[in-house]
């Protein structure tokens, strides 16, 4: 028997029967032989780990744009969190952690430079508007390889368009990262916002900590034992009542105190003011996309390919980009 087989059998048997198990993947959109060691959903993981715009998220905004301090999150770190708490919910409710990991790994592959300032820049300015779940898809569909994509499974692909808190997922894993994401976010940028002097976790409602705690630590450890323990036996992700207002609670006292706050977002203006100068000037001079990019212009509008390539680009890119076409360098005579 194959390595993959031995495993996919292993899934069979120790697995709930409400995981999504890799023999039974809807597969992939062009269909491939199957690795001989890695079942389906594994691949896929590796093959986002070993993407370019996976390596690019270690130069994107998370919530403070260059900050001056080495420990505050990125868009790679918030990432990796989100993996991790997806793994642990998953291995304690016995679900496949490699569907669980790919779909962490990949769902914000298509976020743009200076986090979701940049976002709103590219929606309010490209027709089409721009979200970034939808171009985190069409990043391992189109984008990624030159523009041949990744051909990942239904499953992940599914998984990454649906991590947004108004979409539904199609499976228990997916659910799990859709959950995983907030409650990442919601731990790793209030511990930012401590370090920032923004916040002190005092400050965090009484309401609030009287049902998750009064440390950060133990806000995130009680928000998954709450998931672990609610959704036991279930066919579905669940959150306790009380637990789960308390998250949302937790999350409407973050857009107020911080992902609002004066102090932490006076450099957003100029962000968004800098990726739509750079979206104006690429419709202008379309002959400085990428190759790759210019090769789709037979099926996709130029607004979409511009789209592509700034949201592709890090903070550090963006940025230089914008000396060298609007900075005026020093004159020297030859």
């Amino acid at each position: 028997m194959k390595i993959r087989e031995s495993l996919e059998n292993r899934e069979r048997l120790n697995y709930s029967p409400y995981a999504t198990l890799s023999m039974n993947t809807k597969g992939r959109k062009v269909e491939e032989e199957p690795c001989d060691i890695r079942p389906c959903f594994q691949r896929d993981r590796d093959r986002i780990l070993y993407s370019k715009s996976f390596r690019r998220l270690k130069d994107k905004t998370q919530v403070f744009l260059t900050p001056d301090g080495d420990h505050y999150r990125t868009r790679m770190t918030h990432t990796l969190e989100v993996a991790q708490n997806a793994r642990t919910i998953a291995r304690a409710l016995k679900l496949n952690e490699d569907l669980a990991e790919a779909i962490a790994f990949g769902h914000d592959l298509g976020h743009t430079p200076f986090g979701h300032a940049g976002e709103r820049a590219l929606n309010a300015i490209c027709p089409y508007g721009f979200k970034h779940n939808e171009q985190s898809l069409r990043t391992v569909e189109f984008l990624e390889k030159d523009g041949r994509g990744l051909n990942l499974t239904f499953e992940v692909r599914d998984g990454i368009l649906n991590h947004e808190l108004e979409l539904t997922p199609i499976t228990l894993e997916g659910k799990v990262v859709r959950l995983s994401d907030k409650i990442a976010y919601i731990h790793h940028d209030m511990d930012d916002a401590i370090r920032g002097g923004i916040l002190k976790e005092s400050d965090v409602p009484d309401k609030i900590t009287k049902v998750i705690g009064h440390t950060n630590g133990e806000w995130l450890n009680t928000f998954i034992h709450d998931i672990v323990e609610a959704s036991l036996g279930h066919n579905d992700i669940l959150m306790s009542g009380e637990v789960e207002e308390a998250l949302f609670n937790l999350r409407t006292f973050m857009f107020e105190n911080v992902y609002t706050n004066p102090v932490a977002k006076s450099q957003e203006g100029k962000a968004e003011n800098l990726i739509q100068i750079l979206y104006q000037y690429y419709m202008d001079h379309d002959e400085l996309l990428p190759e790759y990019l210019k090769r789709l212009s037979d099926t996709q509008p130029k607004e979409r390919l511009v789209c592509d390539f700034i949201s592709s680009m890090t903070d550090r890119f963006a940025i230089a980009r914008f000396h060298e076409y609007f900075v005026p360098k020093s004159w020297d005579v030859l």
